[in-house]
Order: C-alpha cells, then structure tokens, then sequence
C-alpha cells in the first residue's frame, strides 16, 4: 500500500515570521501589523540596496585611490601559489628591501569556503598575524583577529550583520575583565539606506585602556550619497570636534581621483587649553591609473608630502610593487 502523500509547507522568510507574530497576537492591536505590512511595502518599492558599513563609509578614496593601506618606501615582490579554488587554498611569499615598516620576509596562508575564512601570516622576526572568519547566515558574520609582535598584543571580535538595505557592526578591541572592570575598546555602528543614493549612520566609540582611567564615550554621524560614477560622503564627531569629508570620482574606465578633508577643532568647550581653542586640517588628493597589467597611485596633501606606488603583475603568480614617499618641507 502507498504511503499517503505528505504536505510540504514552505517555510516563511523573516519578514513574513515578523508580520505574522505582529499580526496575530493578541496583545498588540492589529492597526499596529496593518502599519508595519504596509511599511514593509512601501520599503520593498524603494528598492534599496546594502549601503555598505560606516568604517568603509569612504572605501572608494581611502582604499582604492590612496595609499593608506599600502604606501612604504622601497621594493616589495610576492610570489602566490594556489592549490585549490574551491575550497580556496593558496600561500604566499612575500620579500621587500628599503622598508622601515614591511619585514623583510613574511609568509602567508590563506583558506577560504562558503562558511570559512582563515588567513596566517608570519615574518622573518616570529611576529604574527591572523584572522578567522565564520559565516552563521548568508547575513551574520562573526569575525576574530590575532596579532602577537614585539610591540604588543592585539585581539579584535567583530559580529557584522548584512540586511537588504543596511548594515549593523559590533567590534570589540582587546577586551578585558581582569582589572575589576570592563576595559579595551568597544565599536558599534549602523548604516541605512534612505534613498538608492543616499545613506545615513552611527557609530558609537567606547574606549577606557585601563580600570584607573574612566571611560569615554565618542559618537559619530555619516552621511554618503553615491552616483553612477561619483561619490559624496562625510563624517562629524560632535564631541571632538572633528570633520571629515571625502569625495571620488571615476573620469574614464581606468581613472579614479579623490579628495579627502579633515578639519579637527580641538579645545572646543570646557576643560581646553589655556591658549584657546586649536585648529588643525589636511587635504590630501590622489589620483589612480589602471593598465592592462600595471597600477599606479600617487597623492600629495597639504603639508607637501607626495607619495606614489607602482603596481606589476609580471605573471599570474609573480608581483611586484615600487613605493615612495617624499616630506618636502624636510627635505633640504
């Protein structure tokens, strides 16, 4: 005899399990889950995007025009070995000469899957640096860095949460109950898409390094408005007086530009300087050329410091990397 058919029930996504619950208890009226429906609709209609998390609120300037992330003096060649794309697996060698800041020999591995990314990367004087992250939900992300140097200790935990049309962060930096209290550095940040274009955020910064100092608690506002080929964005932190502002544009397929701003307003208020309040601002403007095989970076800012780098990809495996950096008003 055939088994009866079963009854396959779909389940529903996280917005229909959120109306549900809205609509039919009982001790929420139910103009309430008729308001949220019809916000979820009028949500949908808009049709936003992620916007992307407030610490890459200026990703386009400072991480793809700039030399931020990458800028050293000297030569530096690596040499990468894949073993596997799926589940990605390679290392890396990676030699540089002239450098105050790169070692001169460091070696990297990296391993990557759908739900797993780990990454090693050990230097010719033992120091260490690692990261690990695990992926819960195609939205949910848990994220741990490691570096142990000469210097000092580091540990970051990092939970990311990826909506449809907005980004949560919660980061926490070298924290510690040891001292009879909370001490390190706690993140948390939130970015909403208000239109396709523009994007509001938060983001809160609690710091205390050690129980004998009290905490301090600095909060931030972000606004960024992005185009088809131009962007806009900027950042103000109330309580230190700082300002911030980035703009990038793309001139043609293979030229990016950039212009970053920071004016910080330091003595603003009680408990400033005696000799009044302090002013300080940089402008820094970089340009970026992409060729076939070759990347090039260069930036200037207002206190004379020119930088530039050179990318190469001499084959698949093999790059090298040229960078400089000139202070003109040390220089003599």
């Amino acid at each position: 005899m055939a088994a009866p058919p079963q009854l396959v029930v779909a389940s529903p996504t996280k917005e229909e399990a959120i109306s549900g619950v809205i609509s039919h208890n009982g001790i929420l009226p139910g103009r309430l889950g008729e308001l949220y429906n019809a916000f979820q609709e009028r949500r949908e209609a808009l049709g936003l995007s992620n916007p992307g998390t407030v610490e890459g609120i200026s990703r386009e300037v400072q991480r793809d025009v700039f030399l931020n992330n990458a800028s050293f003096s000297g030569l530096r060649a690596e040499l990468t070995k894949a073993f596997s794309a799926a589940p990605l697996f390679q290392v890396a060698h990676s030699l540089s000469m002239g450098s105050q800041v790169q070692p001169p020999y460091s070696y990297m591995v990296l391993y990557g899957s759908p739900r797993t990314f780990m990454q090693g990367n050990i230097d010719n004087e033992m120091q260490f640096s690692g990261r690990f992250n695990w992926r819960w939900t195609s939205a949910f992300v848990s994220k741990t860095a490691v570096q142990l140097t000469s210097q000092g200790n580091m540990v970051s935990l990092e939970n990311d949460y990826t909506g449809s049309d907005f980004s949560a962060s919660l980061k926490a930096v070298n924290p510690s109950l040891l001292e009879g209290g909370i001490t390190g550095m706690v993140m948390a940040s939130y970015l909403q898409a208000v239109t396709p274009r523009l994007s509001l955020g938060i983001d809160a910064f609690w710091s205390r390094p050690a129980a004998a100092y009290p905490p301090e608690l600095n909060v931030s506002y972000a606004a960024r408005y992005k185009a088809a080929d131009w962007m806009a964005c900027g950042q103000i932190i109330p309580d230190r007086g700082v300002l911030e502002a980035s703009y990038w544009r793309r001139l043609t397929e293979k030229v990016e530009t950039g212009i970053n701003c920071n004016l910080a307003f330091a003595g603003i208020g009680p408990g400033g300087p005696m000799a009044g309040p302090q002013k300080e601002g940089q402008v820094t403007i970089g340009a970026k050329y992409d060729f076939r095989t070759t990347s090039f970076r260069a930036q200037i800012d207002n206190k004379g410091i020119v930088g530039c780098l050179l990318e190469k990809m001499i084959a698949p495996p093999i790059r090298i990397t040229f960078s400089g950096e000139i202070d003109h008003k040390t220089v003599r």
